[in-house]
């Protein structure tokens, strides 16, 4: 198996290596949707986070009280 790792490993380098340059060009606003989209979500997560916040907060409140109470 570990022969196998090394020759795909091999292979992959020597692929990579021997491919023509693509002479791509990148839109100037590429960079405003690369930010958006992080944008975005960093605010999908807020919003599933401020919507599940009292769930969290009940969930690790209650150990906390069971804790108080096996105590008295």
């Amino acid at each position: 198996m570990a022969r196998f790792i090394i020759y795909l490993n091999l292979f992959l380098l020597i692929y990579a290596s021997i491919q023509a340059p693509a002479y791509a060009y990148i839109d100037p606003g590429t960079g405003t949707i690369i930010l958006q989209a992080l944008i975005g979500g960093i605010v999908a997560g807020g919003a599933a986070v401020s919507l599940y916040w009292r769930k969290l907060k009940s969930f690790f409140s209650k150990k906390k009280k069971d804790e108080k109470n096996i105590k008295n």
